[in-house]
């Protein structure tokens, strides 16, 4: 039988992925782990819902062209499965607490993590995302039936009650920090999670062979960090913690750091690693750190759930490798492509402007399923305790 997943880093050759779907995304109602407060929109702060039909529209049109793109280079594309209670928008409840509403699905990277044979559920911290991960259990099923390696493995599920929670972290966020206090909590890793039980976004993760790199961020706690650093330590990867300063709410790597090819990463100028072991753990293998070029396109959508609209977005930094020296860009940030074209990289522009408002771009809509390659070490230089 054929392997069906295999897949160690974000750059070798791309065999297989499953992409998202917009469909079923909200605004989500408020909870603990996060709140919404889109005015202009139609949704202030309280109030959730659906994203406008014409928004749908174009995001589908969009991702079919990606997925095309990628068909016709021979990339095999599963699409998310949606599962009813987010096309109907119902509630959904634990013994523990009742959400009014859903997140959506167009965010396949966030929820599950591929290391190898093996696709792990996360232990997201939001209430609105405890079921996301039936819309892919249908596609985990048949790739069990058609690879015999395959492993489907779930994390600890989060009871995710009040006291995963801090208290008022929002109000305080939003009324009462100034600035200077944010950035302390950001130095300190200090968000709206207690480290009451373990708590992880698969987001947070960037794969390089028998490293990987986690962002420590407001979906990441300490104690998830732990488990992931116990459970992969006994299976010979090790995993290596890393902030990034300037964000005072940093939510997954993928705008912050990722690796295009052995050797190489880009980093995000303005909000960049203060981790010190990192930076040393990348001089001494020799690794270059480069900061990106300047994101030039403005978003101006009204309803929203990721990306700094009037003004730049680092979401310009989420792009997906189809192999170590062709990355897929949106096709809207042309200062990039440039920067990547100079680098030696095959860039392919693709349009996603219309995607982004729901939740991510195109490395955050894509879970690569299978890559050409192997476990290999990167970093045979090691800082012992890192």
């Amino acid at each position: 039988m054929p392997k069906v997943v295999n897949s160690w880093n974000e750059w070798d050759p791309l065999k297989r992925v499953i992409v998202g779907r917009p469909e079923g995304t909200n605004i989500p109602a408020p909870e603990p782990a996060w709140w919404y407060d889109r005015p202009d929109g139609d949704y202030p702060l309280g109030a959730f819902g659906p994203f406008p039909q014409e928004m749908y529209d174009k995001a589908n049109e969009q991702m079919d062209n990606f997925v095309s793109m990628m068909e016709k280079r021979g990339i095999i594309v599963d699409r998310a499965v949606i599962h009813p209670a987010m096309h109907d928008r119902r509630a959904v409840s634990t013994p523990d607490w009742t959400q009014l509403n859903q997140h959506g699905v167009n965010n396949v990277r966030d929820v599950f993590l591929p290391v190898g044979n093996e696709i792990m559920e996360a232990t997201p911290c939001r209430r609105s995302r405890w079921y996301e991960y039936l819309n892919l259990r249908p596609i985990f099923e048949k790739y069990f039936e058609e690879d015999p390696e395959f492993l489907h493995t779930a994390a600890p599920k989060p009871r995710l009650t009040d006291e995963s929670y801090v208290k008022n972290f929002y109000y305080y966020f939003e009324n009462v920090w100034t600035e200077e206090e944010k950035l302390k909590r950001v130095r300190n890793w200090e968000y709206q999670l207690t480290e009451k039980e373990v708590l992880w976004d698969a987001a947070d993760a960037a794969r390089c062979g028998k490293d990987i790199f986690w962002q420590g961020s407001c979906v990441t706690n300490r104690k998830g960090m732990d488990w992931l650093q116990r459970y992969f330590g006994g299976k010979g990867i090790r995993v290596h913690e890393v902030l990034f300063d300037n964000n005072a709410h940093p939510w997954h790597i993928d705008v912050n750091w990722l690796p295009l090819r052995p050797g190489l990463g880009v980093y995000n100028p303005e909000w960049y690693p203060i981790t010190e072991n990192f930076k040393k753990l990348m001089a001494m293998n020799d690794w270059e750190l480069i900061p990106a070029a300047k994101p030039v396109y403005v978003h101006q959508n009204k309803c929203y759930l990721t990306g700094l609209y009037e003004s730049r977005s680092w979401i310009s930094m989420n792009t997906f490798s189809l192999g170590p020296n062709t990355v897929c860009v949106e096709a809207h940030e042309t200062a990039y492509c440039e920067q990547l074209d100079k680098l030696g990289i095959e860039v392919v522009p693709v349009p996603y402007e219309g995607v982004i408002p729901f939740g991510g771009a195109l490395h955050c809509t894509t879970l690569d399923i299978h890559r050409e390659g192997t476990c290999e070490d990167y970093f045979p230089k090691q800082i012992p305790g890192y």
